[in-house]
Formats: structure tokens, sequence, C-alpha cells
């Protein structure tokens, strides 16, 4: 696992012209930035697509990240730009989640995974009944562990809204959960 201090330093070095190493940035973030566009309602192939052109647009402009900032936030800023020039060409059509690769616990039984997969897949389908705002603010939060002030930078959104969406966005989504028969799964709503 790389710390925030290796890597700004890797990012010096991408941009003294070692443009080689961008290839461990991508794979830190590919999976994120993935569950982002799929949680938004991008099927599997746009999704793949517009995280590509996310990561063009990282590599583009990584001379402009402002060292001291968490350079997560500055990705997930453009990934949520990217999807927001997307929809303004076209409305995707929502997908539900095809349990994506993510980095998973060695340790997990395969019934744990398997449960696992499941209830991330149950999570997402009814995260794809959310408003757009709700929806962006609890994948930020809760699969990409952004802080308050990270989402409201990404977001443009107030603290006060923010705070406003996750609440609202929890309730309406167990209660979306409740209604349809699916479990509220207790660990997201703690």
């Amino acid at each position: 696992m790389m710390d925030s201090q290796q890597e700004t330093e890797l990012i010096r070095r991408i941009i003294a012209n070692d443009k080689q190493l961008f290839s461990v940035l991508v794979d830190k973030y590919k999976y994120n930035v993935y569950g982002i566009f799929r949680g938004m309602g991008a099927s599997h192939q746009d999704a793949q697509d517009l995280a590509q052109e996310t990561f063009i647009r990282v590599y583009k402009y990584l001379p402009r990240h402002q060292e001291g900032n968490r350079f997560s936030a500055w990705v997930y800023t453009i990934a949520v730009n990217v999807m927001k020039d997307h929809v303004r060409k076209r409305r995707p059509i929502p997908a539900e989640m095809d349990g994506h690769a993510q980095e998973s616990d060695p340790a997990a039984t395969p019934e744990q995974h398997i449960i696992r997969k499941e209830m991330q897949r149950d999570i997402y389908r009814y995260l794809n009944l959310l408003p757009d705002t709700y929806r962006l603010v609890l994948l930020l939060k809760y699969t990409n562990e952004l802080s308050y002030e990270e989402i409201m930078e990404i977001t443009g959104l107030s603290s006060i809204q923010v705070r406003n969406a996750l609440h609202r966005g929890k309730k309406r989504l167990k209660k979306e959960m409740e209604k349809k028969g699916g479990l509220a799964h207790e660990t997201f709503f703690q």
C-alpha cells in the first residue's frame, strides 16, 4: 500500500518524465473510478471507456495537481466531470452491477466472497433508484472513503448539502431496500 508521501514522490517522478510509472497510479485507482461510473448507472463497457477517459485526463493534467491536496479526491473530481460530460452527450441506461473486480480480503472464505458480492450487487441495484446527487455522495463517502471536505470539492455542494444528501440518501436507500423486499445491509447504514 502506498502512503501519500510515496504517492507524491511518484507523481513528481512521472511529471519529471518517468512516464511508465503512471501505470502504478492507474492500478491504484482503476477499480474505484470504474465503481463510481458503474454506481452512477454506466454500463460495463461505458464504465471502462469513461475510466479510460478519466486516466487520459489525469495524465494530461497531472502537472496541475496541487501538491498537498489529496490525489484521490482530485482523480474522483476528474471522474465526476467525465461522467457529467458523458451524461450531457447521452443519458446512460442504468445497469446492474455485475460484481466488478475489487480488491478482496484474501482471508475470506468462498462463502464470504459470494455474500459480499451479492450484498454489493443489491446495494448498487438500489443505488440506481436514487437521485444522482444522493447516489454520487453515497458512493464517494462509502466506497471511496472521502471526507466531507473532499466530497464538497468534487460535487460543488456545501457542507450542509453533503450532510443532508448523505442522510437522506441513506434513509431513502434503506426505505427502497425494505420496500422491494431486499435486506437493508446493516453495515452500510451505520
